[in-house]
């Protein structure tokens, strides 16, 4: 690729981080997103002049983000409450990915996998369903199908968290 490196993290980085957030919440995007580009940088003399960039940059910070919640699972968690072993904890809970829409994030997380990715690629990544069957397998059409199914199951789980519990 002859084409400069910085005009394609100026024209793709904000797709870049919401895919990066999208999986990891606020936290550790930022690191998703930088991992994503300098991944990127190694590859890019190598890339084919025909080469999709946008859909291979996404590809590139979806498996960089599930990296990072992989690494997330292997670190130790504590296993008693801090507080009654012997004192009070040093810091407080750390906030959620997501933790501002924490409702939505669930919604989003409990769909098929499929319909998740779908949704996340084209909603939140906003790659046409041409590039996102690319990335996730399948026809234009059926991307389309498994996002409209994904929305769908989000606006009855999300109406039903969203609706008001009468007195």
């Amino acid at each position: 690729m002859t084409r400069p490196f910085e005009d394609v993290v100026r024209e793709h980085g904000t797709t870049v981080l919401r895919v990066c957030r999208s999986v990891l919440g606020t936290r550790d995007a930022d690191d998703a997103w930088s991992e994503t580009f300098l991944a990127a940088l190694r590859a890019w003399p190598d890339l084919p002049a025909d080469a999709n960039v946008e859909a291979w940059l996404v590809t590139i910070a979806r498996r960089r983000s599930i990296d990072e919640l992989r690494r997330r699972a292997r670190r130790a968690a504590p296993v008693d409450d801090p507080a009654g072993v012997g004192g009070e904890p040093l810091v407080g809970a750390a906030p959620l990915p997501g933790a501002r829409d924490l409702d939505l994030w669930r919604a989003v997380a409990a769909l098929p996998d499929k319909q998740r990715r779908v949704v996340v690629l084209h909603h939140l990544g906003g790659l046409p369903y041409a590039q996102v069957a690319a990335v996730v397998g399948g026809t234009g059409a059926a991307a389309r199908r498994a996002a409209a199914d994904g929305v769908a199951a989000l606006r009855r789980t999300y109406g039903e968290v969203g609706e008001e519990v009468p007195a």
